[in-house]
């Protein structure tokens, strides 16, 4: 079995409404689709969707690295996965989204082939878990009007954005909680948006309202400052930018550990295969895994998800990035069923998706 043509696009697309972060306000995306083509018939596909502002790839160096990608992959078995995501690595070293697309499509390839769902074929450990539904940075009554239309639509955990303004964070979330009461699950992202002493004063502040973590509340430049927070509040911060690749990983799982949850992305790490690498040193460390994404396309969801289910360290979902695009090149992958994500039992990722010309 040889890769036979490699072929990607890049398609601009709106989301149906911004989000508001700590640092910015997002209205679309561009996200490059993958198709491999064996020598058999077969399809692979893969998706990129770059954050500059995390990884430093932009969308045109995402293209660029693909087309050298290409290349690279021309000719070779896409079953030897682990050997081609080390020489994606090497080639495209500054491109994780786009190796991240690349070895996603060659796992789709292979596991098409083998007749199987990629999480069978690693591994499977869970079958549905819940995943949270994101609230952009808005006033208290978007918040409040946001968050009782994804709980009536059967979603029952919620990650709110924070990190502008202390003091109408914590309003906003001792409200939230008012609102939904203790049947819905509360995260919170600051997006890098505190220093230390607003980060304590946040939990103190919050105490009371059953909050599971507070993602990445300092910026990724203070490991010192991190790790010079109790362990107690260390063990509630999962971190997002701080972790990019299984380096990042090892550093941060200690002994001791600098925090309790690890936040993967594919997008940062750049696919399957290194996520893999990071999820055994989280399970080894004891540490737990979120797993979670840009705003994508469901083939690059469905590949976070079969690798998540493979992980015993996977504790937390926060695969919520296709949900909001105006349009998708692709469809299928995984169901939604009351708030929680449940792969297909279709070979690969189990998507299908549309032709790739122009």
């Amino acid at each position: 079995m040889k890769i036979e043509r490699v072929e990607w696009r890049t398609v601009h697309t709106p989301l149906t409404q911004p989000y508001e972060i700590a640092s910015q306000v997002t209205d679309s995306v561009d996200i490059s689709y993958v198709q491999l083509r064996s020598d058999d018939g077969l399809e692979g596909w893969g998706s990129a969707s770059p954050a500059e502002d995390v990884t430093g790839e932009s969308v045109t160096a995402c293209e660029q690295a693909l087309a050298r990608g290409a290349e690279r992959l021309s000719g070779c078995d896409p079953r030897d996965t682990a050997a081609l995501s080390a020489a994606l690595a090497d080639a495209l070293s500054d491109a994780p989204a786009a190796r991240a697309a690349l070895d996603m499509a060659c796992h789709d390839l292979a596991a098409r082939h083998a007749g199987r769902p990629i999480v069978d074929l690693l591994g499977r450990v869970h079958a549905r878990l819940p995943t949270s539904v994101t609230l952009g940075i808005q006033s208290l009554e978007g918040t409040l009007a946001a968050a009782g239309e994804y709980v009536a639509r059967g979603f029952r955990c919620l990650k709110v954005k924070i990190g502008k303004d202390l003091e109408a964070d914590i309003e906003r979330l001792a409200r939230l909680r008012e609102a939904q009461g203790a049947s819905v699950a509360l995260r919170v992202d600051a997006n890098q948006g505190y220093d230390v002493e607003q980060t304590r004063r946040f939990f103190a502040a919050t105490a009371s309202l059953d909050l599971e973590f507070v993602e990445q509340p300092l910026p990724a430049s203070q490991d010192a400052a991190l790790l010079a927070l109790p362990a107690v509040l260390r063990r509630r911060i999962a971190v997002d930018e701080s972790l990019q690749g299984p380096a990042d990983a090892r550093r941060l799982a200690g002994p001791p550990a600098a925090v309790g949850t690890f936040v993967v992305k594919l997008m940062k790490c750049g696919g399957p295969t290194p996520a893999l690498e990071i999820a055994a040193t989280a399970a080894a460390g004891r540490v737990d895994l979120m797993w979670g994404c840009n705003d994508e396309s469901v083939i690059s969801i469905a590949a976070a998800l079969h690798v998540a289910y493979a992980s015993s360290a996977t504790r937390y979902l926060d695969l919520d990035g296709s949900f909001d695009l105006a349009s998708d090149l692709a469809r299928g992958g995984f169901r939604i069923v009351d708030g929680c994500l449940e792969l297909t039992s279709e070979p690969g990722l189990g998507v299908t998706g549309a032709s790739l010309d122009r």
